[in-house]
């Protein structure tokens, strides 16, 4: 059996084989996208397979996907064209003849076009139902928002500053990223996860008080949180100099957050570690303590 993870370069795809590796999948059965060969030399030298190929070219991923038995897609980071890329990779992954599609996509309440995370929602749902029309057994995988993406939210200078971000009172089931990586190596080495949805999220959920609580106690000191209505957050960002892309894209995920696009009750990720999930505590000591 060939298993092939795209994105391998990054820090999802990176763990996801590195967990594979760990549960005694062969090196020499698990193979590789990426888009530079020179960038994953660490990986031929473990044995893996590294096969080049682009979202962007249909050729090279139908080449690239040949006698593929599972495929994990790890969703691009190309906001603007990811869409049309997934499509790509599901159309290629039809035609060479992949047994088994598994793709990261994300944990949502919300699927209309009033989703305050837009195109970004927008090209996972368009994803998950690309890959189930086509007909390949499919295991899509509804991740949690990233703990490990705290920082982009909280800043530099937490400890000193406070949080300033306009989540409300909103909690989320902030999930490490390598819990869900786990998740997904364990998905890919076994079997049984044909046409299944599992909601991978921790079952402790956290508003941005808690995070501030959490991480003033770690130090010793008082944070304060402060939740800004949508219009000073985006001046007061646009003021200090942040790109408008980010700009929007924090504002958004405040948006979501405050909504409870986020909190999510599942045991799915409980039952795919065969344990609970990384507490979030763990994650704030690593990074502010």
């Amino acid at each position: 059996m060939t298993i092939l993870v795209t994105g391998a370069t990054g820090h999802f795809g990176k763990a996801t084989v590195d967990f594979l590796l760990q549960k005694g999948i062969p090196a020499t059965n698990i193979a590789v996208l990426v888009r530079d060969e020179n960038k994953a030399q660490d990986l031929l030298d473990k044995g893996i397979q590294v096969r080049q190929g682009d979202y962007n070219d249909p050729a090279s991923l139908k080449a690239a996907f040949q006698g593929v038995d599972k495929l994990l897609l790890v969703s691009g980071t190309d906001i603007e064209n990811r869409q049309k890329q997934h499509e790509n990779a599901v159309n290629a992954a039809k035609e060479a003849g992949v047994k088994h599609i598994v793709y990261t996509s994300f944990v949502r309440k919300n699927e209309s076009d009033s989703n305050p995370l837009g195109a970004l929602a927008q090209s996972h749902i368009a994803t998950d139902n690309a890959i189930k029309a086509s007909g390949i057994p499919y295991t899509i995988l509804l991740n949690s928002l990233y703990a490990d993406a705290l920082p982009l939210f909280l800043g530099n200078n937490v400890k000193e500053t406070g949080i300033f971000f306009p989540a409300g009172e909103g909690k989320t089931a902030f999930t490490l990223r390598s819990d869900l990586a786990e998740a997904a190596a364990n998905v890919l080495a076994s079997a049984g996860h044909e046409n299944r949805e599992y909601v991978l999220a921790s079952s402790e959920k956290n508003s941005f008080h808690d995070i501030a609580k959490a991480i003033g106690d770690l130090n010793g000191v008082d944070i304060s949180y402060n939740s800004p209505s949508q219009e000073i957050f985006r001046d007061a960002l646009t003021q200090a100099g942040v790109p408008p892309h980010y700009v929007g894209i924090s504002a958004a995920f405040g948006e979501a957050i405050k909504q409870g696009e986020f909190d999510v009750p599942s045991t799915d990720l409980e039952q795919l570690l065969g344990r609970k999930a990384t507490p979030l505590e763990q994650y704030l000591k690593s990074a502010y303590a």
